[in-house]
């Protein structure tokens, strides 16, 4: 295999980690919100919002001299996505309104924030306001090709070899787990049991958007270093996708995610390395593929069972 083909496929495999951070982040904060029996869209404007409140907690933060800017932000981020999981639990669980107008008007309730914020704090210049990103983390600094692919986020990292096996193992091998599946599957009969339903879906609510806005915020704080009004590029839609993908699994999770990232992380470089393809057909093909896998996978999909169906105590 030629030097330059290795090269291509060495840069590939470690942007295609790279971009897959953010979504396994958010994929998994939906699943969560789905196995408890509610629809969270209001994952993009999550993201949107986690991406922007982690960003101007840091900007502020590293200005004001502080070293832990970084984490500053991160923090702000999930605190704001816990926020907006509790406004989603009031509106679909306590209130029992429907789950898909309600997350819309999450999405576009974080959106608008967002935007206001935005000018509110960095103003109407015409300069993008930057901050010094997370730098990344390489255990095996110098060695050939895997050097490479390992330097990475420590939120990468966190994602890949922490948060997807804990997210397994206390879905299925925890108390806490087996009733989350419970209400998801049958909420009367878990109330019946004496499982605390509304408790539950609360708390999968307000993890999963905490999970999401620090997907967000990894674009921000970690890819980018900046803030932009379009940084989330409907990723939100495409987790919410990627859960049906892996059937509400969170292993399945992160190979939907790598799958949406390889194919994101290749358009990108080959528009790089100047294909002759048109630019549009390039932008579109991870979501065409991403459509393609979900045609594919979601048949037949086993949706759990009080899977939008708001739950009233008789």
């Amino acid at each position: 295999m030629d030097a330059p083909l290795v090269g291509f496929l060495v840069g590939l495999i470690a942007a295609t980690l790279r971009v897959a951070t953010p979504l396994l982040f958010a994929t998994l904060g939906e699943l969560y919100s789905e196995r408890s029996g509610v629809l969270n869209l209001g994952i993009e404007g999550i993201m949107f919002l986690g991406a922007f409140a982690g960003f101007a907690a840091a900007a502020r933060a590293e200005a004001a001299g502080w070293d832990a800017y970084l984490w500053i932000g991160l923090l702000v981020a999930a605190l704001a996505g816990i926020l907006m999981g509790l406004l989603m639990a009031l509106l679909t669980v306590t209130l029992g309104l429907n789950q898909h107008v309600s997350g819309l008007g999450v999405t576009l309730l974080c959106t608008g924030l967002s935007l206001f914020g935005f000018r509110l704090v960095f103003g109407e210049s015409a300069v993008l306001p930057r901050i010094t990103p997370f730098a990344t983390v390489n255990p095996l600094p110098g060695v050939p090709v895997l050097g490479t692919i390992l330097d990475q986020h420590l939120l990468t990292y966190v994602a890949f070899s922490v948060l997807v096996p804990l997210g397994a193992w206390v879905l299925y091998r925890t108390h806490f787990g087996l009733n989350l599946r419970a209400v998801g599957e049958n909420p009367e009969a878990a109330d019946a049991a004496g499982i605390p339903v509304f408790r539950v879906r609360t708390i999968a609510l307000t993890a999963g958007s905490a999970l999401m806005a620090i997907g967000g915020a990894f674009l921000s704080l970690a890819q980018l270093g900046a803030f932009t009004p379009g940084i989330i590029a409907g990723r939100g839609w495409v987790c919410i996708a990627l859960v049906i993908f892996a059937r509400w699994d969170p292993v399945r999770a992160l190979l939907g995610a790598v799958l949406f990232g390889g194919v994101f992380a290749l358009q990108l470089r080959l528009q790089a390395q100047g294909v002759q393809l048109p630019y549009e057909l390039l932008l579109a093909l991870p979501y065409l593929i991403t459509i393609a896998a979900l045609a594919v996978a979601g048949r037949n999909a086993p949706y759990p069972g009080a899977y939008l169906k708001p739950y009233r105590r008789e």
